[in-house]
């Protein structure tokens, strides 16, 4: 445990961080979660809206510093592609 008086402020602030932290990651999850719950259900309208609230969700946590630029980036990539790909398939089907 910390004795010095910075090292006690240190580790408050690291558990609010880490708190904080936490909270972002399962907005993230969650909204993911979401976009793939719709893509399940074979609903195109809900894919591409729970893909709009998504992106936000995602870009919010890069810029909070909860999640590395690169790696937001390359999630909302993963999801638009996701989206696309089955909306090209239910296009193509019908």
């Amino acid at each position: 445990m910390a004795n010095h008086k910075s090292a006690l402020k240190r580790n408050r602030q690291s558990l609010v961080s880490r708190a904080r932290n936490r909270a972002n990651r399962s907005k993230v999850k969650t909204v993911v979660k979401a976009v793939d719950a719709a893509i399940e259900q074979q609903s195109v309208d809900q894919a591409q809206a729970a893909l709009q609230a998504a992106i936000p969700v995602i870009q919010k946590a890069a810029s909070k510093g909860t999640l590395h630029a690169s790696t937001a980036s390359r999630k909302v990539s993963r999801l638009t592609k996701r989206v696309n790909s089955f909306i090209a398939s239910t296009q193509s089907a019908a």
